[in-house]
């Protein structure tokens, strides 16, 4: 029940839908309300005034759009009197309105309204976690997907970088032929391991080099642990990570979420005419608490900001949910109804108008206003990922000093590799580029080939 639109339209020359040559303009009074009816500079735009277009083409008539007085949809007062469209109509003044108007029992005694033109149900909308289901795996919840995949490759790299360092480091791994290399793969991934769960695995590193990826690591670690250790004490604290609602029952069934809907509108009297106890103990619920609300946009930014699942028409619902991905509509849609054109009792537009909207049905152009005034934009797409769960971006700073120290290690290792292949070239007389090759040839699997080569070399001499 967003808004809308309503048609003030004076017919005196209307016969049988269809305008002649001398017909007045039409009056249209109508609400501002996403996406039925928008300002765009001095005109107005969305669904309303789309399907009002093509109503006016089938049936040839004229048209302005004016905005609607009292700004609602129409409602009984406590004196017996309508406002809203439906008042303007019942009055005679408006010859139509054309909005999200839902087609009731009470509004039909009134007022004559068409065939339905979209149909809808009534839903809610709140957090996406407030609605998430309970996991198994819930202890993964503190960091985000991406997070996770962040430090498995900080994992992998940095027993990458340790296995690297002590094999170039002459410090680490002096003599291959001779000594056996402590820091294999499988030895250097136990290690890092046993840093993270802060056990200590050895034996530890000799050379700087080494120490420094240690060092890093460690750093990357304990820091990583403390904000593991907080977010998931912070949720586990949370009220609202023990409410989990997908259905009318579970909003019935709980107290820590409150929930309303549009005050006066045709949602809360559903709620308060209903039989069933479910959604009587809702309508108890909102007027005890008073959680109504004036208008769908207050509605849904008090959805955003969390604690809060608001109740409306579920067609409307899915505007909000298309456009703030953080929130999300639940499965559960009852009271299923249809949006109307009102128009006054014994009107003769009536006919011709449900002809043009069956029309319009047949040939696809409502689905094709539908999708277009619907299209999922996700504003603020950001939001929908879990607020509780920490991003790769919280802690780019961690990971950026984590590949700082990688870099570092690595450069420190090959310094003291190229410092010992200097040595080794001046006592050889041989160059520092075949003094390095041999060396990395030794130190990465060719030894064998290296050393049949050296002893080639010496008998040549």
């Amino acid at each position: 029940m967003k808004g809308y639109l309503v048609l003030v339209l004076c017919v005196a020359a209307l016969t049988a839908g269809v305008y002649t040559a001398d017909a007045k303009e039409l009056s249209i009074t109508t609400i501002k309300q996403d996406p039925y009816t928008m300002s765009r500079g001095s005109d107005l735009e969305g669904y309303c005034i789309d399907l009002l277009y093509e109503l006016s083409k089938k049936l040839g008539f004229k048209y302005k759009v004016n905005l609607v007085k009292d700004n609602r949809y129409g409602s009984l007062d406590p004196s017996g009197n309508w406002n809203g469209m439906i008042g303007e109509v019942a009055r005679g003044e408006a010859d139509l309105a054309v909005a999200p108007l839902t087609l009731t029992a009470v509004r039909e005694q009134f007022v004559e309204m068409t065939t339905p033109f979209m149909q809808t149900g009534i839903g809610f909308i709140l957090r996406r976690d407030l609605a998430s289901d309970e996991s198994h795996f819930s202890f993964l919840s503190p960091f985000s997907t991406e997070m996770w995949v962040g430090v498995l490759i900080a994992f992998l790299l940095t027993g990458l970088c340790i296995f690297l360092v002590a094999r170039i480091s002459p410090t680490e791994w002096a003599e291959p032929e001779t000594e056996e290399h402590s820091f294999t793969l499988l030895h250097s991934f136990w290690y890092i391991t046993g840093a993270l769960t802060l056990q200590g695995a050895g034996p530890h590193p000799k050379a700087l080099s080494g120490r420094i990826v240690s060092a890093i690591w460690w750093v990357f670690a304990v820091v990583l642990l403390a904000c593991y250790f907080a977010n998931f004490n912070s949720m586990l604290h949370s009220d609202t990570q023990h409410v989990t609602i997908k259905s009318f029952e579970d909003l019935a069934n709980q107290d820590v979420l409150d929930y309303g809907t549009v005050d006066a509108g045709s949602s809360m009297s559903f709620f308060k005419n209903s039989n069933n106890p479910v959604y009587r103990r809702i309508y108890q619920h909102m007027e005890r608490k008073k959680s109504y609300v004036s208008n769908m946009e207050e509605g849904i930014r008090r959805a955003q900001e969390g604690n809060f699942a608001f109740i409306g028409e579920a067609v409307s619902l899915d505007l909000a949910v298309a456009r703030y991905c953080q929130l999300m509509r639940s499965q559960d849609v009852i009271a299923m109804r249809g949006y109307s054109i009102a128009a006054p009792l014994g009107s003769p537009l009536v006919k011709n108008l449900t002809v043009a909207i069956l029309q319009l049905s047949e040939s696809g152009e409502l689905t094709y206003l539908r999708n277009k005034w619907w299209a999922n934009s996700c504003v603020g797409a950001d939001g929908a990922q879990n607020s509780g769960a920490l991003q790769p971006h919280n802690l780019r700073g961690l990971f950026l000093l984590l590949g700082l120290g990688l870099g570092l290690g690595l450069l420190l290792a090959l310094l003291e590799l190229v410092s010992k292949a200097r040595s080794q070239a001046k006592d050889g007389k041989k160059s520092c580029c075949s003094a390095l090759t041999t060396e990395l040839n030794r130190r990465f699997g060719s030894g064998g080939e290296s050393a049949d080569q050296e002893t080639s070399d010496k008998s040549k001499a």
